[in-house]
């Protein structure tokens, strides 16, 4: 009766459930059924007996059951048996997945050589030559960027009362943007694509320039500056990733250098704006007493033209079909490819050839990738989204670092820095030393008054460049008038009456000012140094900062920036005609050394025409390196790692011009030696090393 209590057979059904491992040898029985040989309510006993003739019928000593297989414990010796087996079988899995990886690596490279087939057999035409303006409206707005502030800063520095520490960091707030933007745009372009990043970057760029052409305050306005280079920055790495996927290996390295053409072009552009616009002071407008909209944020906006124009044009582009097959999306690739291939043809008059390539998908590898579930909000999603991604950026971050990669890594990261820290350090050091011969010329010719004597008298003109020591003014009036660079030492004003006045660069020095009025002027206490005030009234002073056109707007820095651009039009013209004949490295090495030497040549620039002329010769001995750079990192690093590699190049690049320009400027009027030996040193250390660098102009595109 307990053996056939309910309670027991429950547990012996679970049992006879878990286990699988017995079968009867001749093949009749294949496993136990339910309800077998269990007595349930109501059955005869009888049952119980056939059942366990049928387990003992045909059944011998040698096939005897392990007796613990009836409660579903496995035996001892199949324990074993499943180790032995479980080690091999781990051994054999990673066997197949690095025999994966290798046999992914051998499609990859047959995939390279494919495509640079297809490339060809697309050819080089119409759809090039329209990518090639697309990019390079957007290569121009980042040649502009570079030029906008060293402009405007004259300007507004007045309108927004910037102090000399405020003033060189909005000149590198725009660097350090560039350097962020570069790394960070750089590195998704190679996991959302190069199109789509592209469009963020420019659409960055155009908002916040536009914006900055109209906020009033110094810190709005640097933060938007700031998110400006962030945006453009961004756009330099994507922009050569881009369009080396639309060129086959023999074009290259001569259309990557044409393209570089539109830098020149965006500082061509902002010399001639500045130069048109910024002296206008009727451009602008005011509203009230608080907002004023000058000149100079009239060209701020216009500088955003080429930004705006590249976004419209970009919609109208398709995605690089090399990123495509990179991740994927076979199909995508081929109608895009067969899209370039048609519009070639066409253009050739040819429309008759079809395209007929087929396209070899690589062996894919499990990685780690996002599970899109609807369980779960929408900002855990977005959060597993942007984690997932920037986890991605990080990993190609540090595959430039591994032992394939880290030795040209380290030596282009050395090449890009020299060069940086000794062209921008010497480009905003060749204004501020012309800048400084013209103070020296215009010190020389300063008008000075001793001991004059003048009364009942009075000033309506503008009085510039002159001291006057030891004079006494009774009863004058000033009105309606300008002080430039005047200085008044020892000298007494008695009675005297100052209304609506501005002045610049404008100090009285151990002056005695009796019984006198100032209204409406902008004389404030910082302007009387060691003076004795007695009785004196100052009424309505006049509020914030005002410009003087005449004197902040110098014709000749535009003019000087205006023949830098263009003076390396010849250099972009040779670098385009021998990229591909002496070969990349040549090209940087003998630029970089080339300049050098004209760096040397820099002592014996004294005068302003001196320096103009050395400024021309040295960017444009130096603009090939540029190209030669530029070219040989796309080339050296794969698809999926090729944008984030010129990233961290180029956000390293930004950095070595941040240093370059604190340095150089803080040497002017002081000594040229320091500025000259350490650009021609950074240049000559750089070119040498950039000759160990592998040659890459015979090597497709991986």
């Amino acid at each position: 009766d307990g053996y056939r209590n309910t309670n027991i057979y429950q547990g012996g059904r679970a049992a006879n459930q878990v286990s699988d491992d017995y079968r009867y040898q001749d093949g009749n029985y294949e496993g136990y059924a339910p309800n077998d040989g269990y007595y349930q309510g109501g059955d005869e006993p009888a049952h119980e007996e056939d059942a366990q003739s049928d387990v003992t019928e045909g059944h011998d000593e040698d096939d005897e059951v392990y007796e613990g297989e009836y409660q579903g414990i496995p035996h001892p010796d199949d324990i074993k048996e499943k180790q032995k087996n479980r080690a091999p079988a781990a051994d054999d899995e990673y066997r197949d997945r690095a025999d994966l990886m290798a046999e992914r690596m051998e499609d990859e490279e047959q995939l390279a050589h494919q495509y640079e087939n297809i490339i060809e057999e697309c050819g080089h035409g119409r759809f090039q030559w329209t990518l090639f303006f697309v990019l390079g409206l957007a290569l121009m707005a980042d040649g502009v960027e570079v030029f906008v502030v060293g402009f405007v800063l004259p300007s507004a520095e007045k309108d927004m009362c910037l102090s000399s520490s405020n003033k060189g960091m909005l000149g590198l707030i725009v660097y350090l943007g560039m350097m962020v933007g570069a790394v960070m745009l750089g590195g998704l372009a190679d996991k959302l694509g190069r199109k789509q990043c592209l469009i963020i970057s420019l659409t960055i760029n155009a908002a916040f320039s536009f914006l900055s052409s109209f906020v009033q305050g110094y810190g709005f306005f640097l933060f938007c500056r700031l998110i400006c280079g962030l945006g453009i920055g961004g756009s330099l790495p994507i922009v050569f990733a881009y369009f080396s996927e639309f060129l086959s290996r023999e074009k290259r390295g001569e259309h990557l250098s044409w393209l570089c053409m539109f830098w020149m072009i965006g500082g061509i552009f902002a010399s001639a704006m500045a130069w048109s616009i910024i002296p206008h002071y009727g451009w602008g407008f005011s509203m009230g007493t608080k907002y004023h909209f000058h000149s100079w944020r009239v060209f701020v906006l216009v500088c955003s033209l080429p930004c705006i124009a590249s976004l419209v044009a970009l919609k109208f582009m398709p995605e690089s079909p090399r990123f495509l097959l990179e991740i994927g999306k076979h199909d995508e690739a081929w109608m895009i490819l067969k899209q370039v291939h048609d519009t070639n043809m066409r253009a050739k008059g040819e429309p008759e050839r079809v395209f007929t390539v087929s396209l070899k998908k690589p062996s894919q590898v499990d990685e780690f990738i996002e599970i899109q579930s609807s369980t779960g909000t929408w900002y855990q999603r977005w959060l597993v989204r942007i984690t997932t991604t920037f986890k991605q950026v990080w990993d190609n971050v540090l595959y430039c670092l591994t032992a394939q990669y880290r030795m040209n890594t380290l030596m282009l990261a050395v090449v890009w820095f020299t060069m940086a820290l000794s062209y921008y350090g010497l480009i905003v050091w060749f204004p501020d030393m012309i800048r400084y011969f013209q103070e020296e010329a215009y010190e020389s010719r300063v008008k000075i008054f001793d001991e004059e004597e003048v009364s009942h008298f009075t000033f309506n003109f503008t009085l510039e460049n002159q001291i006057h020591r030891n004079g006494e003014y009774r009863k004058d009036k000033f009105i309606g008038m300008k002080f430039k660079e005047v200085r008044f030492e020892d000298s007494l004003f008695e009675e005297c009456y100052f209304e609506d006045v501005t002045s610049s660069e404008t100090f009285f020095e151990n002056c005695t000012i009796i019984s006198t009025v100032f209204y409406n002027t902008d004389l404030y206490e910082h302007k009387f140094i060691n003076c004795r005030l007695i009785n004196s009234t100052f009424l309505e002073e006049k509020e914030g900062c005002h410009l003087d056109f005449e004197e902040d707007n110098d014709f000749l820095i535009y003019l000087v920036s205006f023949l830098g651009s263009l003076s390396v039009l010849p250099g972009n013209i040779i670098s385009a005609l021998l990229m591909d004949k002496i070969g990349r490295i040549r090209m940087i090495g003998g630029s970089m050394l080339i300049s050098a030497v004209c760096c040397f040549f820099l002592f014996f620039g004294n005068s302003e025409s001196a320096m103009i002329g050395w400024q021309c010769l040295f960017c444009g001995a130096s603009i090939a390196a540029w190209n030669a750079l530029d070219v040989i990192t796309v080339e050296l690093y794969p698809t999926d790692k090729r944008a984030t590699a010129f990233g961290i190049l180029n956000g390293l690049c930004k950095f070595g011009a941040i240093l370059g320009n604190s340095i150089f400027s803080s040497f002017v009027g002081i000594t040229k030696v320091v500025p000259i030996l350490l650009a021609s040193s950074a240049l000559v250390g750089g070119g040498l090393l950039a000759l160990r660098l592998p040659e890459t102009r015979d090597q497709v595109l991986m």
